[in-house]
This record gives C-alpha cells, sequence and structure tokens, in this order.
C-alpha cells in the first residue's frame, strides 16, 4: 500500500494566497491586477497625450480664474463652469479609456461617443474662451489682469487640444484609423 501523509489538506489554492490573505502581498498583488487592467498602449497614444494636456491645462486655467475676483463679470461664471465641468468629464473619461471600460461597456458606441463629446467639449470651450478673451481689459482690473490673460491664453490652447481630440476621433470613428500603406498586403 502506499503511504499516506500524515497530514492531508484540500486547500485548492498556492501557498502564496495565504500569505497575501494574512496580509503579506496584498498591496504588490493589487498594483499588479491595477497595472494588468491598464490599457498601457493607451497612454503612449496621441489621443492620451492629448487629454492630458486638457486636463493639466484645463486645471491650470480655472485655478488662474478662481483666484481671481471673476464673479464681478457674469462671462468668468460661464468660464468656470466650462471649464470645471469639463475638467471633471475628462478626467472621467481618461481613466474610463484607461482601465478599458469600452471593453466592458459594449453597448455603448464609444468612437461616436467619444467624438461628439469633444466636438461638443470644443463648441464650449471656444465659447467660454471668446468670453475670456472679450472679458480681459488692461486697466478694468489691473491687479488681475495678468492671471486673466493667462486664463485666456491657456483656454484657447486647451481649445485647440479639444479641436485636435475631436478631429482624431473623427478620423477613428469614420474608419479604422489607418492610411492606404498600413492597410495593403504585400502580394
Amino acid at each position: 500500500m502506499a503511504d499516506f501523509p500524515s497530514k492531508v489538506t484540500t486547500e485548492t489554492s498556492s501557498p502564496h494566497s495565504q500569505s497575501s490573505q494574512q496580509g503579506g502581498n496584498s498591496l504588490q498583488r493589487l498594483a499588479t491586477n491595477v497595472t494588468t487592467t491598464m490599457d498601457r498602449s493607451f497612454i503612449r497614444s496621441i489621443p492620451a497625450i492629448l487629454m492630458v494636456v486638457e486636463i493639466v491645462l484645463g486645471l491650470l486655467q480655472w485655478a488662474l480664474i478662481a483666484s481671481a475676483p471673476y464673479t464681478l463679470l457674469p462671462a468668468y461664471g460661464w468660464v468656470m463652469f466650462v471649464a470645471v465641468t469639463l475638467w471633471i468629464l475628462t478626467t472621467i473619461l481618461f481613466f474610463m479609456i484607461l482601465f478599458g471600460a469600452q471593453q466592458k461597456l459594449t453597448s455603448v458606441p464609444w468612437p461616436l461617443t467619444v467624438m461628439v463629446y469633444f466636438a461638443g467639449a470644443t463648441v464650449f470651450y471656444l465659447t467660454a474662451f471668446l468670453a475670456n478673451a472679450a472679458s480681459v481689459r488692461p486697466f478694468y482690473y489691473t491687479m488681475f489682469y495678468g492671471q486673466m490673460a493667462a486664463a485666456a491664453f491657456f483656454g484657447a490652447v486647451v481649445t485647440l487640444a479639444y479641436g485636435a481630440s475631436a478631429f482624431i476621433s473623427y478620423l477613428t470613428w469614420k474608419g479604422d484609423g489607418g492610411n492606404a500603406a498600413t492597410n495593403t498586403v504585400p502580394t
């Protein structure tokens, strides 16, 4: 007869999982799970770089406006609303794409949704930029003139970034994003 061990365990998991349940490598496993669900190719893409530019410069724009007396001119209320709202929505969209929400929510037409979002954001940011630029007066609030002028400049840059994102998302929605040279098969 075969010799059986004196202690038999019916554990089906690996010995490493027991140490992680006790707090051994739980942080390392969490970091591994997060990095495996991230789309690393998205981070290196032009749409992701544009979204980071929109997030960083949009934050800078609304921080410049918020640090000045923006309540004195009604136009700056619209600029603040657009800047803060689109900053929040772009940040959410960035993380949704980064963590692969388009694979989990397959019923949403993602290329069309992203294109409509960026086209709308471009229009909203263009109106906010024009309101901001038209409201900058050099002798009206001399103490905050530089801040409002800088906010108008960053508003123009963010508008261009949203416009570029809208164009790239239009190309993605329209087709596969490739060109004729990449689609040809050598014979």
